[in-house]
């Protein structure tokens, strides 16, 4: 009888001891879970800055192209950096970071293009004195400015994330459900040396 109930006993503690581990392991499951749906969120958000981006080149781009006899090449090189940019998709429930390097490196030729399209365009007073003109370059600027904020949001959402998954015994409920380190924008090569400025 006291063999019964000792073995009844260990049974019992057998048990409350998993109910406990199960119930630590779904409660850490449970934080990462809208973690890892907040850094798709802000993922989404970042594209959506871009998208905005991309409908107003071609708007830019047509009131350059009828407001001045202008160097084609420009306007196709942005034109081309906008197509490439638009074709390159990543999935925000598994951004590896060859995917984000690839998107950040069409987005960059976009900005760059843009960039020789203005300095091109100071080249035409009666095209900046244009409303149109004017009033898309405000545009523009203010989506450069949001999507510089939605990539600071993303890469917080990550930092967050990646930190919570990391930290033990955290990691240990990540790597058996599969739960990834997220990757980040990072600053653009040459962004560290300050542009020459010549008079």
């Amino acid at each position: 009888m006291k063999k019964s109930i000792s073995g009844l006993l260990i049974l019992v503690i057998i048990v409350v001891v998993l109910l406990l581990v199960i119930s630590w392991g779904v409660g850490i499951y449970n934080k990462i879970v809208p973690m890892n749906e907040k850094v798709a969120t802000e993922w989404s958000n970042v594209e959506t800055q871009y998208q905005r981006r991309a409908d107003l080149i071609p708007n830019f781009v047509n009131t350059v192209k009828g407001a001045a006899a202008f160097e084609q090449e420009t306007l196709t090189r942005v034109i081309e950096a906008r197509a490439k940019a638009t074709q390159v998709t990543v999935d925000p429930s598994d951004i590896t970071p060859e995917q984000l390097q690839e998107f950040q490196a069409a987005q960059s030729e976009v900005s760059s293009a843009l960039q020789r399209l203005m300095v091109v365009v100071e080249r035409y007073p009666e095209l900046k004195a244009t409303q149109n003109f004017r009033d898309l370059q405000v545009e523009l600027e203010g989506t450069e400015n949001r999507i510089s904020i939605a990539r600071n949001n993303f890469n917080d959402a990550a930092r967050e994330y990646n930190t919570f998954i990391k930290k033990f015994p955290n990691n240990l409920i990540a790597s058996v459900t599969k739960f990834d380190n997220r990757p980040y924008f990072e600053a653009q090569e040459g962004t560290e040396v300050a542009p020459k400025v010549e008079f």
